[in-house]
């Protein structure tokens, strides 16, 4: 009961700082006419995280507040929050067993990666259309569902890469038809509110696609094998001389980490879709014409770029990179009409943590929230609160960085027309 209290003062020690470093560093730095974007975030990490030992110093000398004070103090946030639970809770999981700890990481890792492959797709779309489509949840939706009937229905036996070679062929031709013929009368003036447009038009193709597949393909889960196996090694035992050993005899060079397979695929295949994004963006002429159109629309038209090409591309690009993110996790989860609803509201989640328009924010974004909901289930001893809580811990991130930091962990403001810098 004596840790529990600790732990709770510590949780209202910090909560008290962040907020008078956040609310005051804010006022200081406009009161001397000083860069204020970072302000609040800065003022509200270094406030928690070294309380008026770090702030008089801030508020004193009024330096730039840089990424990396940010980052260090958050760091020590965490690590007096860690070291407070530890104290409050020694028999947690969390706190006792290091391979339950190097688990939760790693798999917090691998789900934040997927995470971060759907939000890119978000991202695109909107860097370049200035609109968040609403139906990206169910291009993930048809993903999966089209890596399964290639794989198992209609062709079985193809290799499940052959399927998700296909949701992306079908997805991305789907989402260029349908910029063309919906989204088209945005850029040409005859839509009063394009923004509003955008939404509802995105959101009736979201309806329209979760309830066709719904009456084609039922309501019964359906899920694919997973893609490929591990190759079997031969792990250390206790006949290897070269493990170090503690004094009481036990080995504690390797520890158990567990690893699901289908995530850790779909882990290496993102990376792999985000290098070669990244790649197709920096060096290639349709990618550097994306990225012009992203800056400032105006000016890339004058270049001889047609920004309506580039639109339509994009949310091509965009519904693919979803979709394909529901190819790869389809041998993960089961697979239902519905699924795409959870992940489209965690992908705007990280698109706002990471920055509207930022591409490496929404990767760096998804890897934070996989990390927050891998401790969040991991230290909560009751596993089914642990699960129901999930979707909490997003919104909480979400509610933060819009006190905190508006304009997302990597956001700037942007040139006239243009929505995002990639």
């Amino acid at each position: 009961m004596q840790y529990s209290s600790i732990f709770w003062w510590t949780v209202l020690w910090l909560i008290f700082w962040g907020v008078t470093g956040g609310i005051i560093t804010r006022r200081i730095y406009l009161r001397k006419d000083l860069d204020t974007s970072n302000a609040t975030l800065g003022g509200s990490v270094i406030g928690a995280a070294f309380g008026p030992v770090g702030l008089v110093p801030l508020w004193w000398k009024s330096p730039e507040i840089s990424r990396a004070m940010i980052a260090l103090s958050s760091l020590v946030v965490i690590g007096i929050i860690a070291a407070a639970f530890a104290n409050a809770d020694p028999e947690n999981n969390c706190v006792s067993n290091g391979s339950f700890v190097a688990s939760q990481i790693t798999n917090g890792l691998i789900i934040g990666i997927i995470y971060g492959l759907m939000a890119l797709g978000l991202t695109l779309i909107f860097g370049i259309l200035g609109i968040v489509s609403f139906a990206h949840g169910a291009f993930y939706m048809i993903g999966g569902m089209l890596v399964y009937h290639i794989v198992v229905v209609w062709f079985p036996g193809t290799h499940p890469l052959i399927g998700v070679l296909g949701a992306c062929a079908f997805t991305f031709a789907l989402g260029a038809t349908f910029e063309r013929l919906f989204l088209t009368p945005m850029y040409d003036n005859r839509v009063e509110r394009p923004i509003e447009y955008g939404i509802l038009v995105t959101f009736g193709l979201s309806f329209t696609l979760t309830y066709l597949v719904a009456a084609l393909a039922g309501f019964n889960p359906v899920k694919v094998k997973r893609f490929f196996d591990f190759p079997r090694i031969r792990l250390p035992d206790s006949s290897d001389p070269w493990l170090i050993k503690t004094s009481r005899g036990n080995m504690e060079l390797f520890d158990t980490v567990s690893i699901s397979n289908p995530r850790f695929v779909a882990a290496m295949l993102s990376i792999l879709v985000l290098l070669a994004l990244l790649y197709f963006l920096h060096r290639t002429w349709t990618g550097k014409g994306l990225r012009a159109v992203s800056q400032d629309r105006d000016a890339a038209a004058i270049a001889g770029i047609n920004p309506n090409r580039m639109n339509m591309l994009a949310f091509a690009l965009g519904s693919m990179v979803a979709a394909l993110s529901g190819a790869v996790l389809v041998q993960a989860f089961s697979w239902l009409p519905i699924v795409g609803q959870i992940p489209e509201m965690r992908s705007f989640v990280i698109v706002v943590l990471g920055g509207l328009g930022s591409l490496p924010g929404a990767f760096v974004g998804g890897i934070l929230v996989g990390l927050v909901e891998a401790a969040g289930t991991g230290c909560v001893p009751n596993p089914q609160k642990a699960s129901s809580y999930i979707p909490a811990y997003g919104m909480m991130i979400l509610v933060l960085m819009l006190l905190l930091r508006p304009m997302g962990l990597f956001g700037r403001k942007f040139a006239s027309g243009a929505h995002g810098k990639f």
